[in-house]
């Protein structure tokens, strides 16, 4: 573009001062748009802030509202441009991604613009998680060498942790006379309950010994373990075990509580361990459970 004004203006040093007063305009211009836009995030971070929302959730909200204030300058903020984004989202995104983007966006328009916004609910893929068999857990453990990692995959299985809880646990939070760990402040902002499994007590009682800090598994250079990191360890467990399905942190948890379901602990239990506020996000394990369907016998076997 700079190219093709330097031929027109060649001729003429009027021309000259035509094309820096353009780009002038054209920098103004852009400045402008990107201090209304950080003025509106300023705005959106406050609000959810006021609502003790966490740094994972602001941030998330943060990044959807910045994609669509980048996609909606020069259009307008309005219903029918957010339905246009949401539309062209769903071209190239999962369903419940853009459902989040949606909700964010949707939280933006009401609590920051003030303008009420009411939205088609989108329509989620019903896929369920490949989870992991016992012997493949078994498998991940064994091929894990390094003792902390061997830990950290023995209690997010073991836990059914989330890998943000895993990450700031404290030694503080084990109690190891009643096999109990204290997970503070997971998700919804909410202190529970799980059980250490027996197990790995004398494992977990000889490492906290080892490590003079407070955090229970500190990264190497100090402080908190990335989440980058435990997946990198999942990642090379899986690969040495050779386990072909994608293994990632969570899918640990799917496999805790499907497995609990299958050897017939109550459902209200495993909502408690797991930290769900409904009991409809813990019934997704029954659908996860193969048991029921295996011990079904085909009346084709019958006819046999």
């Amino acid at each position: 573009m700079d190219a093709v004004w330097e031929q027109v203006i060649q001729p003429s040093s009027f021309g000259c001062i035509y094309y820096f007063e353009i780009k002038s305009q054209i920098y103004k211009s852009l400045l402008i748009l990107v201090n209304k836009m950080n003025g509106l995030l300023l705005k959106l971070e406050k609000e959810l802030k006021l609502r003790n929302y966490s740094r994972k959730t602001i941030k998330g909200y943060m990044n959807s509202v910045k994609y669509f204030l980048s996609y909606a300058d020069g259009k307008g903020l309005n219903k029918k441009i957010m339905e246009d984004y949401i539309i062209k989202c769903l071209e190239k995104q999962n369903p419940s991604s853009v459902a989040r983007a949606s909700f964010a966006i949707k939280f933006f328009f009401e609590n920051v613009l003030h303008e009420k916004i009411n939205l088609t609910s989108i329509k989620r893929n019903k896929t369920l998680p490949e989870i992991l068999t016992r012997d493949e857990i078994k498998k991940l453990i064994d091929n894990t060498a390094n003792i902390k990692h061997k830990l950290i995959i023995k209690l997010i299985y073991g836990c059914g942790l989330r890998i943000s809880e895993l990450i700031n646990l404290k030694k503080e939070d084990i109690n190891f006379n009643e096999n109990l760990i204290k997970v503070k402040l997971a998700k919804g902002r909410k202190d529970r309950f799980v059980k250490s499994p027996n197990s790995i007590k004398e494992e977990l009682m000889s490492y906290g010994r080892l490590n003079n800090q407070e955090i229970l598994f500190p990264s190497a250079r100090g402080g908190k373990l990335t989440t980058a990191t435990i997946q990198a360890i999942l990642k090379n467990a899986s690969k040495k075990a050779g386990i072909k399905k994608r293994v990632y942190p969570h899918l640990l948890r799917h496999s805790f509580a499907t497995h609990l379901l299958e050897q017939g602990t109550d459902l209200r239990i495993i909502q408690k361990l797991l930290g769900h506020s409904s009991i409809k996000t813990t019934q997704i394990y029954t659908q996860i459970s193969q048991a029921s369907i295996k011990n079904i016998k085909s009346p084709l076997d019958n006819l046999q």
